[in-house]
């Protein structure tokens, strides 16, 4: 079984490297990171990058489609070549994933259509315009379509599916040998839990404002 994680220009690093660890951990299957061009590819920061050992043309028709987001995310909107691949892949995929906004860019090639999907909380409305049916879940599971929301929670999606395709005990060791057990210290990871002001000044500087 192949996993191809897409990369690009400006991804978050927790969106493809936490599906990495878990659903990586998949028995008897190959993970390879994938790009327009092979080599280094820079995360949101700048100061970190992974190797994309395959280039698109290289990966046509892999098991597992992993696409993550980050404010590169945007400008890929109108890759023509990007897309296309997403399209290709997906025709022959098991599983078609994303993470955070990865999922716009699912739904900016025409493959969440009609389906229920989430993204990251701030890019839930904007997935809408797409005619998904965008949820606030953690991880949605709507056919072979699995979306997770933001960063972190491609951990939550890798784990899911690894359960789905290798039964929960495999899945609980992955789990447990990773000791994803969170007890974050502040309780604010979601917009419904967050001070007030955080949320309206995220929201009111975000790149997904509806005009």
């Amino acid at each position: 079984m192949q996993i191809a994680i897409l990369l690009f220009d400006r991804f978050t690093a927790l969106d493809a490297v936490g599906p990495y660890e878990t659903l990586g951990r998949l028995p008897d299957s190959e993970t390879v990171f994938v790009a327009e061009q092979a080599g280094p590819v820079r995360t949101d920061t700048g100061n970190l990058a992974l190797t994309a050992d395959r280039t698109l043309a290289d990966v046509t028709s892999p098991d597992i489609v992993v696409v993550p987001g980050g404010p590169g995310q945007t400008p890929q909107m109108e890759n023509t070549a990007l897309l296309d691949w997403l399209r290709a892949a997906d025709a022959t995929s098991t599983w078609t994933t994303s993470v955070c906004t990865g999922s716009l860019l699912l739904a900016a090639a025409g493959l969440l259509k009609g389906r229920r999907a989430t993204s990251h909380w701030l890019a839930l409305e904007y997935l809408k315009t797409f005619e998904v049916e965008a949820t606030g879940e953690r991880v949605v599971i709507d056919g072979k379509y699995v979306t997770a929301a933001g960063v972190s929670s491609g951990i939550d999606m890798g784990l899911t599916l690894l359960g789905r395709i290798a039964g929960d005990e495999h899945a609980q060791a992955v789990q447990l040998l990773t000791e994803y057990d969170p007890h974050p210290p502040y309780d604010a990871g979601s917009p419904e839990k967050a001070p007030a002001h955080l949320v309206e000044e995220f929201r009111s500087n975000s790149r997904f404002i509806l005009r």
